[in-house]
């Protein structure tokens, strides 16, 4: 069993003020800064070799920041590109709450079935997750992700082997740890497509074939 390090990245303005960030790219803010340095001196006595960090901000920021304190190497991938969230990019929590109920019940009880109007499928994010995280996995040396929400809790569901649960997490203030430590028992990167169909339909809470 190997384990890795689940990193979210600082906050931002649209953190602070509720927004789902989605693709766009914005800044770590004051706060958000002061957070990575304190996350950075949590992970001092915790083994890292590489960051692996999505291209997007402020996650790639935040991956930078905690390579240098550290002095651990951090590499991009683009298969950990912030989840694309299309039109309701910009929007408040509660106003996507408000304004579409229905579509928001469904976010929180099978986010599995979802895709934001104009953005990606939550499926099909979970697919380009696993595909990144293969080879990283397989290596089974002690590595750090850094991701925001939702994509954080997709990779949370995936490499432990169980049903997706992304709660709120529409924006980066979702309740959770700023750092975890997962438990991966390789059951993600068997090479068969069975075994990597198995582990995306047990994160979408499907009865594997």
């Amino acid at each position: 069993m190997s384990n890795v390090v689940l990193i979210r990245p600082g906050c931002t303005d649209f953190d602070e003020q509720q927004r789902v960030q989605g693709t766009l790219d914005l800044p770590l803010n004051r706060r958000g800064q002061e957070q990575i340095r304190q996350i950075a001196l949590e992970l001092r006595e915790v083994p890292l070799e590489i960051l692996y960090t999505s291209p997007s901000e402020p996650a790639r920021s935040s991956a930078l920041a905690i390579g240098r304190i550290l002095n651990v190497p951090v590499k991009e991938l683009e298969g950990l590109r912030s989840f694309n969230q299309g039109l309701w990019q910009g929007l408040q929590v509660d106003e996507i709450r408000r304004k579409h109920p229905r579509v928001f019940k469904q976010w929180v009880e099978a986010p599995e079935t979802i895709c934001p109007p104009g953005g990606e499928t939550v499926a099909g994010t979970l697919e380009r997750i696993h595909r990144a995280l293969e080879k990283p996995l397989k290596r089974e040396i002690p590595f750090g992700v850094v991701a925001p929400e939702p994509l954080a809790s997709m990779i949370a569901c995936l490499v432990e082997n169980r049903k997706l649960d992304l709660g709120e997490s529409l924006c980066g203030t979702a309740k959770g740890s700023a750092w975890q430590i997962l438990n991966w028992n390789g059951l993600q990167t068997r090479t068969t497509s069975v075994g990597a169909s198995s582990a995306l339909a047990r994160a979408a809470g499907e009865s594997p074939r």
